[in-house]
């Protein structure tokens, strides 16, 4: 910084002053000291500057899994949204959810010195109260029960499987099949539960569940087995990857879509329009959930008050395209 200073010609506070951010320099000194600090490759020391103020300005993330498009969307709207607050994030995967593990990257994200924690949960094998972050730690948690210790922000996914089942028995279909996500996941098993709650609250048989893993492979297993029963005339996917392969199969066994089987999915990527035929499918405002996680986990940052315990739902919404259609009885 004193390099600096005697370089632009101004006092080392003036530096100071600039490599913060204060808007108390006059413009020309401080492009002035910009171009010094370019010349000279100076870069502020963040780990001085966390000593001063006592913040890091950096968020640890921890996920159970990188595998679904839906994880990536919420954890590029995590980034994205920390960085217009000017912090960083440090990424910790968890190979297993096991109290260990969780402990493990809590840990880790200490020494690495982060302000605060958002946990993108999913997985329920594990107990929350298996767990404890460090003393002092705001913690933010994504995707999970709202029974949670601490705040959770996630996509109201009962909302959207009841409006997809819903959406294909005001069709006409006599009954609607449930391709799920994996047993230990709390989305898929929101979902399902809300499948099972709108035909049953229709007075309408809930058939057998498949159990898928969210992959395409497992959606197009299961949608062999559908195809092959002319009963099936209409399938909610518990994701879109799970409905596009669902869809192969049906394909491949010469079973027009939507004219004999009408199929929805959930998450609305952005290649579900360019699925054939287009994809009906839930959109989940990812870019929403992972706004509302920072800005409730900088509030306790900055504040230095603990976060209240809360359960904040984002809204879905069903986008209707070519992939369902009403239900043609069989004569």
């Amino acid at each position: 910084m004193a390099d600096v200073a005697r370089h632009a010609g101004v006092s080392s506070q003036t530096v100071s002053r600039v490599s913060n951010g204060h808007s108390n320099v006059e413009e020309l000194t401080r492009q002035r000291v910009l171009a010094s600090m370019s010349e000279l490759g100076y870069r502020p020391n963040r780990a001085a500057r966390a000593l001063r103020s006592g913040k890091f300005r950096s968020i640890g993330v921890i996920m159970f899994t990188l595998s679904t498009a839906g994880n990536m969307s919420t954890l590029e709207a995590i980034g994205r949204e920390a960085a217009l607050a000017g912090y960083s994030i440090t990424l910790l995967p968890v190979v297993a959810p096991t109290a260990g593990d969780v402990s493990g990257a809590y840990n880790r994200l200490s020494e690495q010195a982060v302000d605060g924690i958002v946990i993108v949960y999913e997985s329920h094998l594990m107990e929350h109260a298996a767990f404890t972050p460090p003393t002092g730690m705001p913690v933010v948690v994504i995707d999970s029960n709202p029974d949670v210790a601490y705040p959770v922000v996630d996509t109201d996914q009962q909302q959207g499987a009841r409006a997809a089942t819903r959406h294909l028995l005001e069709l006409g279909h006599p009954t609607v099949h449930h391709v799920a996500g994996p047993a230990n996941s709390f989305s898929a098993t929101h979902r399902a539960e809300a499948w099972a709650a709108e035909l049953g609250e229709a007075g309408i048989r809930v058939p057998p569940m498949l159990m898928g893993d969210w992959s395409t492979d497992s959606g197009y297993r299961h949608g062999l087995d559908l195809a092959q029963n002319h009963d099936v005339t209409a399938i909610f996917a518990a994701n879109d990857q799970m409905a596009l392969g669902v869809m192969r199969a049906f394909h491949e066994v010469g079973r027009d879509i939507p004219g004999d089987v009408s199929i929805v999915g959930f998450d609305d990527l952005e290649e579900s329009s360019s699925f054939w035929p287009p994809l009906t499918t839930v959109h989940q405002n990812f870019a929403q959930v992972g706004r509302l996680a920072v800005q409730l986990l900088l509030a306790s940052i900055d504040t230095a008050e603990p976060i209240a315990r809360s359960s904040t739902l984002v809204p879905t919404t069903l986008v209707v395209r070519a992939s369902t259609a009403l239900h043609r009885a069989t004569p």
